[in-house]
């Protein structure tokens, strides 16, 4: 790939470092949508051993491009979407993937295909890891920044992406525990507001 394409891919993809999502960190800043690709990728690569019949480099490929389209339209909270922001936001990322270079082009479509389809383990896999990060990272960050629709999104948010495997389940479970915890003990400190 020329070096002026290849950093041409990379201005759209350094949007994401810019782009924020509705989550916090544990110090108290707006995650980056890069930031949760990065780390949904790296928790791919942490859990390949429960997966053994997966192609894990797949799987972390489908991680690291998942929120591409999002360079193009901004993070719009899960409980906030619609159908047809997913529907822009997958035509504005389908015509960027045609721009592409090839190999890369075919490879991307296939892969964004696959996402779409979730009719393999990888794209399942993919998938469930995905929504776990996200209450993963609701956990780490203060509930001080939860919504309160949140309280009961983070126990129930994932749970039928996981349902396809046993090792995914028990990772929600130890998630959900957690949450419950941060959700007692801020209920405790404030019994009047919490869970409104």
């Amino acid at each position: 790939m020329r070096p002026e394409r290849l950093f041409e891919i990379l201005a759209v993809a350094e949007r994401l470092k810019c782009n924020t999502r509705h989550s916090w960190t544990s110090t108290g800043r707006r995650e980056s949508v890069a930031e949760h690709s990065w780390r949904l990728a790296l928790m791919a690569l942490l859990v390949a051993d429960e997966f053994p019949d997966v192609d894990c480099g797949r799987v972390v490929r489908m991680c690291l491009v998942h929120d591409l389209g999002e360079a193009f339209t901004g993070d719009i909270p899960a409980f906030e979407k619609r159908r047809q922001d997913e529907t822009h936001e997958a035509a504005l990322l389908a015509r960027w993937v045609e721009t592409l270079p090839e190999p890369l082009r075919a490879e991307w479509r296939s892969l964004y295909a696959e996402m779409e389809a979730l009719a393999t383990p990888e794209a399942r896999l993919y998938k469930a890891l995905d929504k776990l990060e996200a209450v993963i990272q609701h956990n780490e960050a203060d509930i001080a920044t939860w919504l309160p629709l949140e309280y009961d999104l983070n126990i129930a948010y994932g749970a039928d992406e996981v349902a396809w495997n046993g090792y995914l389940r028990r990772l929600k479970e130890a998630a959900n525990e957690i949450s419950r915890q941060k959700i007692a003990a801020a209920k405790e400190q404030a019994p009047d507001d919490a869970g409104k």
